[in-house]
């Protein structure tokens, strides 16, 4: 099964011995991640800039520097579908970040990541897509062993992920990413892991300096539990409480509380993969009650004895809508913090009120190359509510009207990795709109993105 169908909120990795001489980690998404303490070993090769990588100070402590640049080319003619009046972009969303990572002692981890992401010639710039210098993250992190197993512990601004990513993610997508100030805690033991989280989700400014923030405003709290070894492969579950003033959707209004329940099952067998999660959310909003729910799956064979690695899959998704606009019940499922490229980086639709299908095949003609292609069918699962966009926002004119029906698109892509630090990807999507939706203001809508990252 592929990397990113792990879980991603896990403390620091070690790096696995398998001789003598430890490995040299690898680029990471999550940078806080990486041990370079294996640069004091000699036998360790090295690179240019490891100086940098591994600065000894004291005794037994060290610190780590490094960077990211992903510059990506979006040429989109009609994003939303085309409503809105929305106008044909071409543009440039260039992502800095740079880290300072300091290990102290056995246990204590200061982490610090600056963020600079900017939009070049983009006619409608949104939060996700800019974010002028910045702190992404800064926390102290504690590991030790406890008892029989291992405590760990992160207070400050630090990112967090869930999964697929499908509700909770750090938002890899976009060009700005999704931080939260916070506390998240978890001990590991055997086979389980239990971990609690209390946090604000910070909000972005996307025109000053040093002025992103967090405040009651928005909040996002939990806990978690991790099962490995069940039906051969992860069991976990966790319940959330979501809260944040001004929630606003096409049939209610007003302070949003909404209590949230997932269950999720990530395994493999032989060549077979598969990974299956579903939500329920529970609460109110201005004076209505909240009952919603949404549920996924994504299965894959992978034809492992074939020179091209050939995967096939089958991804399921579906989310409720709204079904009766005057029952004093808001069935509108909340897209809280998605990944924003989860269908596609094109992100033309949303995790609300959905029915997905989408088939599609993976090819490696190398080691360093992944080929992928992609056929997606759409509908609304009730016509009472609208089409949605990412984060929850709607399609005007489309609540009430209609078909279900909302249209098929085709996506193509590409990843070519050329070392441990350097990759380029290039996608395009290919949507066509259903007859009702053009009636509705939509259009059929194309997207092609180019895109260069580097980690150091």
């Amino acid at each position: 099964m592929s990397v990113a169908y792990a879980e991603t909120d896990s403390a620091a990795i070690t790096e696995t011995e398998t001789t003598s001489c430890p490995t040299r980690p690898k680029v990471l998404t999550n940078r806080w991640q990486e041990n370079w303490d294996v640069l004091k070993q000699d036998c360790v090769p090295r690179k240019r800039g490891d100086q940098f990588k591994y600065i000894p100070f004291g005794h037994n402590n060290y610190l780590s520097l490094g960077a990211n640049l992903r510059e990506r080319i979006e040429i989109n003619d009609r994003a939303k579908l085309g409503s809105g009046n929305t106008p044909k972009d071409g543009y440039l969303i260039q992502r800095l970040q740079i880290h300072a990572d300091a290990r102290i002692g056995e246990h204590l981890q200061v982490f610090t990541q600056l963020i600079d992401s900017r939009a070049f010639d983009k006619k409608n710039i949104t939060p996700t897509d800019q974010n002028r210098f910045d702190v992404e993250q800064a926390f102290i992190a504690w590991v030790s062993p406890l008892h029989n197993g291992t405590f760990k512990f992160r207070v400050g601004r630090q990112e967090m992920a869930f999964d697929l990513q499908r509700f909770i993610s750090n938002r890899e997508g976009p060009n700005v990413r999704q931080p939260f100030d916070g506390i998240w805690s978890a001990y590991e033991f055997g086979d389980w892991r239990v971990l609690g989280y209390l946090t604000r989700p910070v909000q972005i400014d996307k025109d000053g300096y040093f002025n992103d923030f967090s405040n009651s405003n928005l909040s996002f709290s939990g806990f978690r539990v991790d099962k490995q070894n069940i039906l051969g492969g992860e069991l976990s579950g966790y319940y959330s409480r979501y809260q944040r003033d001004h929630g606003v959707f096409p049939n209610a209004a007003g302070h949003e509380s909404r209590d949230l329940y997932d269950v999720r099952h990530l395994g493999k067998k032989n060549n077979i993969d598969w990974d299956i999660e579903a939500m329920l959310q529970y609460g109110d909003i201005g004076s209505k009650s909240i009952s919603a729910w949404a549920g996924s799956s994504i299965a894959g064979y992978t034809f492992s004895d074939h020179v091209l690695k050939p995967r096939i899959a089958l991804q399921l998704d579906a989310a409720s809508g709204d079904r009766n606009p005057e029952d004093g019940e808001l069935n509108t499922f909340n897209q809280l913090f998605a990944n924003g490229s989860y269908f596609t980086l094109a992100g033309y639709t949303g995790y609300s009120n959905l029915i997905h299908v989408k088939p599609s095949i993976t090819i490696k003609p190398t080691d360093q190359l992944t080929l992928m292609g992609a056929l997606g069918l759409q509908w609304r699962e009730t016509t009472r509510d609208a089409v949605y966009f990412q984060g929850n926002n709607s399609m005007n004119n489309t609540a009430g009207h209609g078909s279900k029906w909302t249209g098929s698109y085709i996506q193509l892509r590409a990843d070519q990795k050329f070392n441990d630090n350097l990759s380029l990807a290039a996608e395009m999507v290919h949507f066509n709109v259903s007859d009702s939706i053009q009636k509705m203001g939509g259009d059929d809508s194309q997207y092609v993105g180019l895109e260069l990252k580097y980690g150091w």
